[in-house]
């Protein structure tokens, strides 16, 4: 087991677990923590599974964890890995279950002055607007063939549909579509769970949350993103649904045959990965993207509806009551980009689990009005409490392959937190703050309490003082929606 003094401190910020730790490891592993929640981190295996982790084949740099780091399937969440192209390695675990589960955020004109009175009817409108909870339909079904065109298109499938704006493809990472994505290496089993969820929430940590921006810390970010003190802005956290799910069990299954025919060895088989040159890997790269396709068009949607509910409760009560797009990114997701690497440039797949991508200024792929500031980063906070905007920063591409912080992340199981808390409770306590809940189960509320959860400002400081992304806004919630 990993102990404090194997950690050598790098600075407040920054800690690292050197290959030498143990005969295995590949590449040193990379913590962004305060040594307080760095000792935090012992009580789960997180740390133990960056271990693992650094043994993946192929890898190059370091292993990186996020301050919001806890214990997943195989590898931490919070996890950042990059393999070198063409026969390093892709590993699912590495990705997680939930592909491209991701935060948009929509900004507004809409001053809160103006419609504290209307805010428990905006709530009850896009509780009824967005369909939710576990195993829930979605707004739209979908046929084989129009499944397999929003796997190919994404959110541009959406805007096809009327559904989307160029801006809103503009302000989506990667433009809402990734490319190479093929409908025909995902299984039956997925496409039946895929037709019918498109638009919808899900349940566990998804929430569609209207927020009012509190306060400011970078003007110009701001100002570029359209984000004011006092006006509302919305969130959209979901993912892929079960369609994403299905995809990561199958491959999982897959690759568990696949590490004996390639000789891959590994201390854990929740790992289990293969050649990205090889036919299995690329199966699962492009069932992936696939399924990151299909996420990024269930949030346009989804976003659809979101304004679809602020226009029917604010239109002819407000004099601006429209949503503009802010950002969309993904924190579940295997993607093939270019770093700088021990001084060398190099083509790799960055593994990001649980961790969100943090483009500095300039960067290749931003919109053109971001390329001055930096790409946003969205960082919702647990139930009840702040969220942040953040942008990526030039020491975020030297130290942590473009990428920090997803979260506040997690330090009560779902499990336990269901025993510490009464669902109706936790309701009571939230309006009590000025937060307007809709929620389709109680024990679901209960499993994402704020306790569950570490100080997403904590959180925030931490990469903010590691030089990984840098403050634009905290947001402060005024009704949640959840499944």
């Amino acid at each position: 087991m990993v102990d404090l003094k194997d950690f050598r401190r790098i600075s407040d910020f920054e800690w690292e677990i050197p290959r030498t730790y143990r005969k295995d490891m590949l590449v040193p592993v990379r913590i962004f923590a305060t040594r307080r929640m760095l000792e935090a981190a012992f009580e789960d295996k997180s740390l133990e599974q960056a271990v693992n982790a650094a043994t993946l084949p192929g890898l190059v740099g370091h292993v990186v964890v996020m301050p919001d780091m806890h214990q997943g399937y195989g590898f931490p969440i919070g996890g950042v890995a990059a393999t070198r192209l063409p026969d390093g390695v892709i590993s699912p675990g590495a990705i997680g279950y939930d592909i491209n589960c991701g935060v948009r955020l929509l900004g507004s004109k809409i001053y809160i002055d103006e419609v504290e009175e209307h805010l428990d009817e905006l709530a009850t409108v896009l509780n009824m607007k967005c369909p939710s909870g576990v195993g829930e339909g979605g707004a739209i079904r979908l046929s084989d063939d129009e499944l397999a065109r929003v796997c190919r298109d994404g959110a541009q499938w959406a805007r096809q549909q009327g559904y989307a704006t160029e801006a809103d493809l503009r302000r989506t990472e990667e433009g809402g579509r990734l490319e190479g994505a093929d409908p025909g290496k995902v299984s039956k089993r997925a496409r039946e769970r895929g037709r019918s969820q498109l638009g919808s929430l899900g349940a566990g940590n998804h929430f569609i949350e209207v927020d009012l921006v509190e306060q400011i810390y970078d003007a110009e970010a701001a100002r570029v993103m359209g984000l004011e003190e006092g006006t509302l802005a919305v969130q959209i956290h979901c993912g892929s649904r079960g369609f994403g799910h299905q995809i990561c069990t199958d491959y999982v299954r897959e690759f568990q045959s696949a590490v004996q025919r390639y000789q891959i060895r590994l201390p854990d088989r929740e790992l289990v990965c293969a050649p990205l040159n090889s036919p299995e890997g690329q199966d699962y790269l492009a069932a992936m993207r696939a399924a990151a396709n299909y996420a990024f068009a269930n949030r346009q949607v989804l976003a659809h509806l979101a304004r679809q509910a602020f226009e029917q409760v604010l239109a002819g009560r407000v004099a601006s009551w429209q949503l503009h797009q802010v950002y969309d990114i993904a924190h579940n997701m295997g993607k093939i980009e270019t770093h700088v690497i021990d001084g060398e440039k190099m083509k790799v797949c960055v593994h990001r689990k649980g961790a969100t991508r943090a483009f500095g200024p300039g960067a290749p792929g931003l919109p053109e009005e971001y390329r001055t500031i930096g790409q946003p980063v969205l960082v919702p906070g647990s139930m009840g409490t702040a969220s942040w905007v953040l942008v990526g920063t030039e020491t975020s591409m030297e130290r942590s392959f473009g990428s920090t912080c997803h979260g506040a992340g997690r330090v009560m199981s779902r499990s336990k937190a269901k025993k510490e808390v009464r669902g109706e409770t936790l309701r009571v306590s939230l309006e009590k703050e000025g937060i307007r809940v809709r929620a389709g189960s109680l024990s679901g509320l209960a499993e994402e309490a704020p306790q569950a959860y570490k100080d997403v400002d904590d959180v925030v400081q931490t990469v903010s003082g590691a030089g990984i992304a840098r403050k634009v806004a905290r947001l402060r919630p005024l009704a949640v929606i959840k499944g």
